[in-house]
């Protein structure tokens, strides 16, 4: 019986240990980013020696799909699959958009530094593009039902994480009227 409880506890303590170091390596990852991120920094961010680290995570691979699990397990992305049953596709649109802005509004400091590095780090552009990949197509195929060509073109530029920014951080739109203005582009868009 002792060493039952001896062995749990142990395992307990490791699972904690584990947690630890993930939720200091996403609060690196949100705060100088993914690339820049050192074991260094994670061990002493987590309160661990380098070789705890090690031992939980042999290789950065192991850490960054940790970190995405983790980040999405805590807030997930928003599933597409019940817009379908909106059956007016611009009413679909703007319920989709403001679903996805709601969670990038939530998620930019994560979202902002992991996308940034994805562009020249090999292993976090691999690790985003598992992790969102199946996300952004199910947008594609959900919201640009029945769009023209020209339509779902400007549907990929309004479901970008950085068309969100540039259009509430730098320009100053409140969520919804961001969500409004892409709505009308996309509707707009035949015409052009």
């Amino acid at each position: 019986m002792t060493r039952t409880y001896t062995l749990r506890k142990r395992a307990e303590q490791q699972a904690e240990t584990r947690l630890r170091i993930v939720e200091a390596a996403v609060d690196l990852h949100s705060t100088v980013g993914p690339a820049a991120t050192t074991v260094s920094m994670v061990a002493e961010r987590a309160g661990v020696q380098r070789h705890t680290f090690y031992a939980h995570f042999p290789d950065e691979r192991s850490l960054l799909n940790a970190c995405s699990s983790l980040s999405l397990e805590r807030d997930p992305l928003p599933e597409a699959a019940p817009w379908r049953k909106i059956e007016d596709k611009r009413e679909r649109v703007r319920t989709g958009l403001a679903a996805i802005y709601t969670w990038y509004e939530r998620n930019a400091a994560l979202a902002g530094c992991v996308l940034h590095d994805a562009e020249h780090h090999p292993l976090v552009r691999e690790t985003a593009e598992r992790t969102w990949a199946p996300y952004i197509h199910a947008y594609h195929d959900v919201l640009g039902a029945n769009l023209s060509a020209k339509q779902r073109a400007m549907l990929g530029l309004a479901l970008s994480f950085y068309t969100w920014r540039t259009l509430t951080r730098e320009g100053g739109l409140k969520q919804a009227a961001a969500v409004k203005v892409m709505v009308q582009a996309i509707d707009g868009a035949d015409e052009a």
